[in-house]
C-alpha cells in the first residue's frame, strides 16, 4: 500500500471545485470531475476529479499524463503489472501507453492531472536537462510529494489565471520528473514480420474507422490468420483489435469535439452507433462525457 502524505495545505477533502462549465457531478455516485483547457496553458489539458465507482477502460493518451493522487488510492494495469498510487504520489503515463484505472480503496480516489503535449515535454528536456528526441518516463508511479504538490500548484495558478505561475510550475515539475524518472526512449526494435501485420492492420483500421472489417477479413486482406494476427496486434500495441478501434474512435472524436463538432455528428463520424455509444466509451477513456469536455476546452 502506498505511503501516504499531505499534499497541500487548504487541500485536506481533496474535493474538486465546482465552478466552470466543464465541472460535473454526480449526485447518485457523490463522484466529481472537471476536465478543461485553462487560458493559461494552452494546449495542456487538466483534470481534477473524484472518483469512488470509476472504472476507467484500457486506452492511451496522445499526451503525457502526470496525475497527482491527494485522497484515496488509485490501481491502473500499466503493461502487464497493476500498480496502486496514494497521496504525495504521481502516476506517470508516456503517450501511446495502454493503461487502466480503478480505486485501489473502497474510498475510492482523489487526483490533479496534467496532460501536456509531447512536444511541449520534449521542449523542456531540451532546454533544462539537454536532452534532445523523444523522452519519456521509466516508472509508472513515482513517490515524491513535493512534485505532487508542484503539480496541485499547477491546477492552482491555472485557476486564478496566473499564467506566469502556471507555465513556470509546469516547468519546474517536469524537469523534476525528467531528472529523476525520465530520460530518452530506446529506439525500436527492427520490425519482424508479426510487427509489420500489426501495423498494416492498424492502418486499415484507421482508414475504415466507421466501417471496419471483421478479424477475419481483415487477416485475410493482410494475407495471414486471424490468431496470428491478434497475437501480433496484441504485441505491438498492447491490446487487441477491437480494444484498439474502440480507444482510436474515442482519440478521433476528441480531436472532432476539439474542432467544434457537436457530440452527436462525432459519434457517427468515427462509428460509434450514436451519441449515448460516444458518451459511454469517452466516459471510460477521458473522465468526463464529451459534452463537459467540449465544454471545457471551449471555456
Amino acid at each position: 500500500m502506498p505511503r501516504g502524505h499531505a499534499v497541500a495545505e487548504g487541500d485536506r477533502s481533496g474535493a474538486p471545485a465546482e465552478e466552470g462549465p466543464a465541472a460535473g457531478r454526480n449526485r447518485t455516485t457523490g463522484e466529481r470531475a472537471r476536465y478543461w483547457q485553462p487560458a493559461a496553458l494552452p494546449g495542456v489539458d487538466l483534470l481534477h476529479a473524484r472518483y469512488l465507482h470509476k472504472s476507467f477502460s484500457r486506452h492511451t493518451h496522445e499526451s503525457f499524463v502526470f496525475a497527482a493522487i491527494t485522497e484515496g488510492v488509485e490501481a491502473f494495469h500499466y503493461g502487464s503489472d497493476l500498480v496502486h498510487a496514494g497521496p504525495g504520489q504521481i502516476a506517470l503515463v508516456n503517450p501511446d501507453t495502454p493503461h487502466t484505472g480503478h480505486a485501489g480503496v473502497p474510498e475510492g480516489w482523489t487526483y490533479r492531472t496534467i496532460y501536456p503535449d509531447p512536444g511541449l515535454i520534449r521542449s523542456i528536456a531540451d532546454d533544462t536537462l539537454a536532452l534532445r528526441g523523444d523522452v519519456g518516463f521509466t516508472q509508472p508511479v513515482v513517490d515524491d510529494p513535493y512534485a505532487a504538490r508542484l503539480v496541485v500548484a499547477v491546477h492552482r495558478a491555472a485557476e486564478e489565471g496566473n499564467a506566469l505561475a502556471a507555465d513556470s510550475l509546469l516547468r519546474l515539475v517536469t524537469a523534476r520528473l525528467l531528472r529523476s524518472h525520465g530520460g530518452r526512449v530506446a529506439p525500436a526494435a527492427p520490425r519482424a514480420a508479426g510487427a509489420r501485420d500489426a501495423a498494416r492492420a492498424r492502418a486499415v483500421l484507421e482508414e475504415r474507422m466507421a466501417d471496419p472489417p471483421t478479424l477475419e477479413r481483415l487477416a485475410a486482406e493482410l494475407g495471414t490468420s486471424p490468431f496470428a494476427l491478434l497475437r501480433a496486434f496484441r504485441t505491438a500495441y498492447g491490446m487487441p483489435p477491437h480494444t484498439w478501434l474502440t480507444d482510436a474512435r474515442v482519440r478521433r472524436a476528441r480531436r472532432l469535439l476539439d474542432a467544434g463538432l457537436p457530440p452527436a455528428e462525432a459519434a457517427v463520424a468515427v462509428g460509434f452507433t450514436d451519441q449515448p455509444h460516444l458518451n459511454r466509451h469517452f466516459t471510460r477513456s477521458v473522465g468526463v462525457p464529451p459534452g463537459a469536455y467540449q465544454r471545457g476546452k471551449s471555456g
